[in-house]
């Protein structure tokens, strides 16, 4: 086994082409580990799309190998964009001035119902009298338009102080913009990764939404660029996770957690909403069913040291709502009222997160 320091005198020895200096001094070498396997090496260039770092691959396991002895084994060699952070400025502000939080739902895989989430969520919030934006960051799979029952709305386009600016649909108190607003209903939205970033940086920036109190992202299952592209655009208040209580949904909830946390992201994470907790019969409404396990959010909470926000149950009302365009928390019924307690959750937690903690910060990807 070799020492850090032997590995890096040895790294020294390459230099990049186009630099003219040595990849430890530039700081391309960001991680070392050194094991009885072999040695393991992440190297984080400047700029996303280096066209040396091939070379300089092949250089550090060659001059590994001149330096330490033949007998080297480089068992890995990674290579992760540099992220950094930048430091919160005044002109961060300007980007969205007239919103107050912005506020991401997220789910660490689909099916979980984390759009009925978000829709319910900012229906609530709008009947407690805030303003409420809704963007649905889904791209590949928009359904906030069936939600508001608005599959055929064409935003306008209108001219402010020589900027086009896009007029989100007002319904139930929230202004709303979706990709599947300027795609017709039957197609499927068939973009590459940069172009679906792209689209939701318009939606952002472009955006007619004025004043609000949050601004609420429906993002896409899992993890993706989409995620990248919003904390890169955007100083985001806080982070809400859904899952369902199964153990398979809650492994994915983890990673979705993990990745708000990430260093590089630091995004607070508000807490988890546990969706689909119980089955409720319409005929027997106090009885409940667990399909899915019991109480699965509410450990992992407690693991993760989170909050959880709520457990939303499975009412046939709340699907048959979604479909037709009614939203279950525009009634004042049992499920109308547990995603109103959510909302109270939720304004608690954001108020919570802003007295005791600084602004969040954009995260900035060097290329």
């Amino acid at each position: 086994m070799f020492t850090r320091e032997q590995i890096l005198h040895a790294l020294s020895n390459v230099v990049h082409p186009e630099k003219g200096s040595d990849i430890v001094k530039l700081g391309i070498v960001s991680e070392i580990e050194s094991s009885r396997e072999g040695i393991s090496i992440t190297l984080t260039p400047q700029r996303s799309n280096d066209p040396f770092i091939s070379s300089i691959k092949s250089n550090v396991v060659r001059t590994l190998k001149e330096v330490l002895g033949p007998e080297v084994v480089v068992k890995e060699i990674k290579v992760q964009p540099r992220t950094t952070i930048t430091e919160y400025r005044e002109k961060d502000k300007d980007i969205l001035p007239g919103v107050k939080n912005v506020i991401a739902v997220s789910s660490g895989k689909g099916g979980v119902g984390k759009t009925t989430i978000a829709v319910n969520l900012a229906v609530a919030l709008a009947r407690k009298g805030l303003s409420v934006g809704l963007l649905d960051a889904d791209v590949f799979g928009p359904s906030v338009p069936r939600m508001f029952d608005s599959e055929n709305y064409q935003p306008e386009l209108i001219r402010e102080k020589e900027r086009d600016l896009i007029v989100p649909l007002k319904k139930y108190g929230v202004k709303v913009l979706s990709p599947g607003f300027f795609v017709n209903p039957g197609e499927a939205v068939v973009w590459r990764g940069p172009m679906a970033s792209s689209f939701l940086k318009q939606l952002i920036m472009q955006g007619d939404w004025g004043k609000l109190d949050y601004l609420i992202f429906d993002l896409p299952p899992g993890t993706s660029d989409i995620h990248l592209t919003l904390v890169q655009e955007l100083p985001v208040t806080g982070a809400i996770i859904v899952s369902t209580p199964q153990e398979v949904a809650l492994a994915d909830a983890i990673k979705g957690i993990s990745m708000f946390r990430n260093e590089r992201i630091n995004v607070p994470v508000l807490g988890l909403v546990e969706n689909m907790s119980w089955f409720t019969p319409a005929e027997l409404p106090g009885n409940r069913y667990y399909l899915f396990g019991k109480d699965g959010c509410k450990k992992l909470a407690e693991k993760m040291n989170i909050p959880l926000l709520g457990q939303i149950p499975i009412v046939q009302s709340i699907c048959e709502g979604s479909d037709r365009g009614h939203p279950a928390a525009l009634d004042d019924s049992d499920t109308g009222n547990a995603f109103m307690a959510l909302a109270a959750e939720v304004i608690e937690k954001v108020e919570k997160r802003n007295r005791e903690q600084e602004p969040t910060v954009k995260v900035e990807v060097n290329k």
